[in-house]
């Protein structure tokens, strides 16, 4: 199982989920992908900590009372060694603060950050938490790719903030125009233009891949648990992918055989 033994900064290197209900998410995605789960005290929310076969992966919580209006989502928190200066870099480039630089215990600081082609995007400054442990293995975290309609806008902030490398990939005749996030000529997420694909309703934002063994199954899974296929299974050259939700919303995308 491929370990990550720390933060790669400039690169996701963080989840969480955003739940009405954690309880049956738990339930969910723990039947999913085999999770488990180690809640903290009410000082920080009663977040919980995931893992996978003792692999931190992910974090959950409960939705606060002033967002349940809100439909439940993952967010996507990129690995920075300062969260406020990584904001003021934002803001620079065109970007906003959503969230300043607020620091959870001797965890880390936090912050969000919203990308001029409106984004949401989190920042983490790893201290004990160094980030998920485990990746591009089944229950865990494979990719991570930004849905955007200005791709060139998202293709400049990115490097300005995180001192990050894009790279123009072939798609082929009838994809979409993509781009990769790189470091040193290895990619770590993806940056698509959703123009004509995403729903005009829906305001751009990252999606977490988590890949899955076989994906039919998966999705067979998925909807025998109370979740919902948005996307039903599609081949590429990276293996079958299909967008769902779980049963409370929430939406993420698979990929296997």
């Amino acid at each position: 199982m491929p370990q990550r033994e720390d933060m790669i900064f400039g690169t996701p290197g963080w989840i969480d989920l955003m739940t009405t209900d954690k309880k049956r998410a738990m339930a969910f995605y723990g039947a999913l992908f085999g999770w488990t789960e180690q809640e903290s005290g009410e000082e920080f929310g009663f977040y919980s900590s995931i893992f996978k076969d003792d692999n931190l992966v992910a974090g959950m919580m409960t939705k606060p009372d002033d967002m349940q209006q809100m439909p439940d989502f993952w967010s996507v928190y990129f690995g920075v060694e300062d969260a406020a200066a990584t904001i003021e870099k934002a803001k620079a480039a065109g970007g906003q603060s959503m969230l300043d630089a607020m620091q959870v215990g001797n965890h880390g600081t936090m912050g969000m950050i919203g990308d001029p082609t409106g984004a949401a995007v989190g920042l983490w400054q790893p201290d004990q938490n160094r980030g998920f442990q485990v990746w591009g293995e089944p229950g865990a975290p494979a990719w991570f790719e930004l849905l955007t309609r200005d791709l060139d806008a998202a293709s400049a902030f990115y490097p300005q903030v995180f001192g990050v490398s894009i790279n123009d990939e072939d798609t082929g005749e009838d994809g979409p125009p993509y781009k990769t996030i790189q470091i040193d000529g290895e990619s770590y997420a993806g940056l698509m233009a959703a123009n004509g694909i995403m729903p005009d309703e829906v305001p751009p934002y990252w999606t977490v891949y988590f890949l899955v063994e076989k994906t039919d199954e998966a999705v067979a899974k998925i909807q025998e648990l109370g979740g919902s296929v948005i996307t039903p299974p599609m081949p590429s050259p990276y293996g079958n992918w299909a967008t769902v939700a779980d049963p409370m919303g929430a939406v993420f995308v698979i990929v296997g055989d």
